[in-house]
């Protein structure tokens, strides 16, 4: 990563702002007060010493005026006499009488020295060896009790300077000029005082910067990675540690800190592993529900949709997660769904229940919407929404109404022609001759074999549906097709149909029920018969399928083998008639109930429930009855049938899954 790509260092004053910012407002607000307190501090320091050195100053100021005008007290009269002799003898002797002198001058009216102590002369001497002028103010003559005082500095120190003129009898003789050194004790003691003040102020900052540090170190740092730790604990990270050289309370408080983030972890761990099973559980139970699920959040966004909802919305391989319902339903279904969501999400109504009809094939699904709410009751956390496939109950109703319409129906014609018979061999039996009275009864004796064999088909078909387990047993099956074929020889020989029938005489037994598959031949035989016209046939052929082959030894191994093998090998029965055949729009409702053929072509009566009851048998073997016909050729009948050493338990699973596929189909 080059410097551009993070960008310029900051400089010192973003770095002093970042680190002023870290700081919490009360810590700013104390170090705002102390670093008040410590300038108001400073400056009443800096104002008494000051004033201590103005005092020292002033002090110095008086002394030496005091001493200028006493010693130009003394020596103004023997400057006015000329006596420059006595002048500097006492000049002299007031230098050597006072350590704090420095200097003594005189000048003429000029500002000419004509004198000066130690610079020119000797005691006793009155050669003057200085001619120097003082540059002083014009108006200094003009105030002899006021003397020019002054400061400079020297190679040896300060020297406070004071000229002070000399006036006798009103005329202006010169100036007196002395140098005086500042009072030392004075001088020692204004230093003292200057040397404590500063050496408390210096404490007094040292004391505040060690209170600082100390204060950032020991509490503002622990209280600032305490406050940043609490946050992060807050956000869910309970992984925060704190580890800080801190003792005392603070010390405990981390410490306490850390112990706290620990168990908190351990709960967050057993909580995360506790919901996440009940999570799995409850996505595995509504993953195996049979109805569909969909469950959405507050927004009416999907979250998770079980595998049901997404075979009957046609969703699968859609990732949908996230999406809206409304935009991922089919548009019938949105617009159905739509007003019931939004009441549900707008918090107008807690339930809805919706029922529709979409797809090709359609389908009837009855969706009920349910808000999912909090503890208190307030807030939604989102909404379930189951989906029930009520197409089979609504087909299956339908179905029971159609039935129940055709068997009174069928039940009305017979009944109904019955009583007209009876009636009128009642009312005018005295009017009919023997033999319309034996042509009536012979009408009511055939309307009631069919009021009969409508009843008894009616509860075979009852029977098949019930939840009855049949007994199924080894049978040999020529027997009970020849059984069959006795039973219609008659009748086939009347209309000069033959029967023929045609098995292996080594045909391995099939297991099954001997009454119900003896109705199977009847109605596959009986309706065979009845639609062959005169000079027609009728086959009957029973062989095993899939074929047998011979066994063979194999070239390089002595045990035999065979080409053509079958996991579950059968006995196949086919019924082939000469008959008038079936249309293709009556095969593929032949197997209805109540479905009669002669219903178009007008040639034969029926129940219409033979092979209706011929489909429900055969379901119980865990077979399946199958046809081709083509008008004017004739029609062929198969279906298969178990050997007996088959497994019960096969036979069973493939009978459940034949009702399945079935129920699947309505």
């Amino acid at each position: 990563m080059t410097a551009a790509d993070t960008g310029p260092d900051p400089t010192w004053q973003e770095r002093l702002g970042q680190w002023w910012a870290e700081f919490s407002l009360q810590t700013k607000l104390l170090v705002v007060a102390t670093m008040v307190v410590s300038l108001l501090m400073t400056g009443i320091t800096f104002l008494a010493l000051n004033g201590i050195q103005r005092d020292a100053q002033l002090s110095d100021t008086r002394y030496a005026r005091d001493l200028g005008l006493l010693l130009s007290a003394n020596v103004t009269p023997l400057v006015a006499e000329g006596n420059d002799r006595e002048l500097a003898a006492v000049a002299d002797r007031f230098w050597r009488s006072s350590r704090s002198l420095r200097y003594i001058f005189f000048a003429d009216p000029e500002g000419i020295i004509y004198l000066g102590i130690p610079i020119g002369g000797n005691a006793g001497s009155s050669e003057l060896l200085l001619r120097r002028r003082l540059e002083l103010p014009a108006d200094i003559q003009k105030r002899p009790d006021t003397p020019l005082i002054r400061q400079h500095l020297s190679p040896d120190g300060r020297v406070t300077d004071v000229f002070v003129p000399m006036v006798s009898d009103g005329h202006y003789l010169g100036v007196l000029a002395l140098g005086i050194n500042p009072n030392e004790t004075l001088l020692t003691s204004a230093a003292l005082t200057r040397e404590v003040t500063v050496a408390v102020f210096i404490s007094i900052w040292v004391l505040v910067i060690l209170g600082a540090v100390f204060n950032a170190l020991t509490v503002t740092r622990p209280v600032k990675e305490l406050l940043q730790g609490v946050r992060s604990i807050a956000s869910g990270n309970f992984e925060t540690r704190l580890s800080l050289p801190v003792g005392g309370e603070l010390g405990e408080l981390l410490g306490g800190f850390n112990t706290m983030a620990s168990q908190l972890e351990v709960y967050k761990a057993a909580n995360i592993e506790e919901l996440t099973a009940a999570q799995v559980k409850q996505q595995t139970l509504i993953a195996t529900m049979a109805d569909g699920a969909v469950l959405l959040d507050a927004d009416g966004s999907i979250v998770l949709v079980n595998p049901t909802a997404r075979r009957l919305f046609r969703w699968e391989g859609r990732n949908l997660e996230g999406s809206e319902l409304i935009a991922a339903l089919p548009e019938p279904l949105a617009l159905d769904l739509q007003a019931a969501l939004e009441s549900l999400v707008g918090g107008a109504k807690d339930s809805a229940d919706v029922r529709c009809r979409f797809g090709e094939p359609s389908r009837t699904l009855r969706i009920v919407l349910q808000s999912v709410r909090d503890a208190s009751g307030e807030s939604l956390k989102g909404i379930a929404m189951t989906i029930q496939d009520l197409t089979r109950e609504v087909e299956l109703n339908a179905a029971q109404s159609r039935f129940i319409s055709n068997v009174s129906h069928e039940l009305r014609t017979p009944l109904f022609n019955i009583k007209s018979y009876v009636e009128t061999l009642h009312d005018l039996g005295d009017q009919l001759t023997e033999e319309e009275k034996k042509e009536f009864l012979g009408i009511a004796n055939d309307e009631t074999d069919r009021l009969t064999r409508l009843v008894n088909d009616v509860l075979d078909l009852s029977r098949l549906e019930s939840e009855r387990v049949w007994a199924f047993e080894p049978i040999e099956l020529p027997t009970a097709i020849e059984q069959t074929l006795r039973t219609y020889r008659l009748n086939a020989d009347d209309k000069g149909v033959s029967l023929h029938f045609d098995a292996d005489p080594q045909l391995p037994r099939a297991l099954g029920n001997w009454d119900l598959l003896l109705q199977v031949f009847d109605n596959l035989v009986g309706n065979a018969l009845k639609f062959t016209p005169k000079g027609g046939q009728l086959m009957i052929r029973a062989y095993p399928w899939p074929d047998l082959c011979p066994l063979i030894p194999d070239e390089t191994n002595t045990n035999p083998s065979c080409a053509l093998t079958s996991p579950l090998p059968r006995l196949r029965v086919e019924i082939a008639d000469s008959g008038c055949g079936i249309s293709e729009v009556d095969q593929s409702r032949i197997f209805e109930r109540f479905y009669r053929v002669e219903n178009a072509v007008h040639t034969e009566a029926g129940t219409g429930l033979g092979l209706s009851i011929v489909r429900g048998i055969l379901d119980k073997h865990g077979s399946q009855v199958r046809m081709t016909s083509a008008l004017g050729i004739g029609t062929v009948f198969w279906f298969d049938l178990p050997l007996e050493d088959s497994d019960a338990d096969e036979l069973e699973l493939l009978a459940g899954r034949r009702r399945y596929e079935l129920e699947a189909n309505v």
